[in-house]
């Protein structure tokens, strides 16, 4: 009886210093303080020669003290043509479709969207589907993600950066 105890103790102690679930949301911060957190798409990608698939990754991150302080990217293993911008189609929670200007990264492996108000989007958003060309020819990908835990992750971005959440 006694050990009995003592195990529901543990995890109920366990518990409550478990913290806010985050779901699938990975939260790191680097050496100049910038914050992150990172989702797997629940869907694959093909790569260039079609044997292996991935998930892209979206992040969202805070500088603290930069300009802008929020940004959001999605990290991909192929790379699309575009040098300096591209259009994103972005659809949350099954709405309608818009249009957004991403920058395009180092070798055109990483799309970038600087500022608050894309974060803004999302905080009460359960599903973010992201679609873009790849290419003139070489058709278009798309990432889909499920937010859950979303809010949690970026209070606790937010709280990292020492800022307000978006």
């Amino acid at each position: 009886m006694v050990v009995a105890a003592a195990l529901l103790l543990a995890v109920v102690i366990d518990s409550a210093q478990a913290g806010p679930d985050l779901g699938n949301w990975r939260v790191d911060a680097d050496g100049d303080g910038q914050v992150t957190a990172s989702l797997y798409a629940t869907n694959k990608l093909i790569t260039g020669g079609g044997a292996l698939g991935y998930s892209p990754v979206l992040t969202l991150a805070c500088r603290p003290g930069g300009e802008p302080r929020w940004s959001e990217w999605l990290q991909l293993n192929d790379a699309v043509s575009a040098s300096r911008k591209i259009t994103m189609s972005v659809m949350v929670d099954g709405g309608s479709k818009f249009d957004e200007s991403w920058s395009v990264g180092p070798r055109g492996k990483l799309l970038v969207r600087e500022g608050d108000d894309g974060i803004k989007r999302l905080v009460s958003a359960n599903r973010l589907l992201l679609s873009w060309r790849f290419g003139l020819l070489s058709g278009r990908g798309e990432a889909d993600f499920e937010l859950a835990g979303l809010s949690e992750a970026i209070g606790q971005i937010a709280a990292s950066c020492n800022t307000d959440p978006p």
